[in-house]
């Protein structure tokens, strides 16, 4: 899947492969880190290539010149009650230098396109409450914040 943005021309989406991981495994860093979790490239790349691997996950890349400004990493799920595939939008990073140029947008606009193709129903993600901006974004690309409450339980 290859889409290009129009307020960023020079921008093209696609579904990463096996030889963009040692691109984007610093950045895939980078967004564990900004979470808390401690710098750690190769195991990054590690679990990048096993989602690739067993065929797990679907990441896409925001490119301009050969750069990589941005993705979002999707996991594909299933709604017994709605009985079809969903995606969980759960990751989505843009780099400092690409922030507020359409980046992030373009990227769940590619994976809202990208869920379509794949008969999916539909899209869910999390974000923290206090997290404002990100909440302000989602909102303007057209998600809506459900009335459910997700929980969970750490196991380590």
């Amino acid at each position: 899947m290859d889409t290009t943005d129009n307020r960023t021309s020079s921008m093209k989406i696609h579904r990463a492969a096996d030889a963009d991981i040692p691109r984007v495994a610093p950045l895939f860093d980078a967004y564990r880190s900004f979470y808390g979790q401690p710098a750690d490239i190769a195991r990054a790349d590690a679990f990048l290539r096993e989602r690739f691997a067993n065929g797990e996950s679907a990441l896409l890349l925001a490119e301009r010149d050969g750069e990589v400004l941005g993705f979002t990493h999707l996991y594909p799920l299933f709604s017994s009650v709605r009985t079809a595939r969903v995606w969980l939008l759960n990751d989505l990073f843009v780099v400092d230098g690409a922030r507020r140029q359409g980046v992030a947008r373009a990227l769940l606009d590619a994976a809202a396109a990208f869920a379509r193709e794949q008969d999916g129903a539909g899209l869910m993600l999390e974000t923290t409450r206090d997290n404002g901006p990100a909440r302000a974004l989602y909102r303007a690309a057209g998600w809506n914040e459900d009335a459910t409450q997700w929980y969970s339980l750490h196991l380590g």
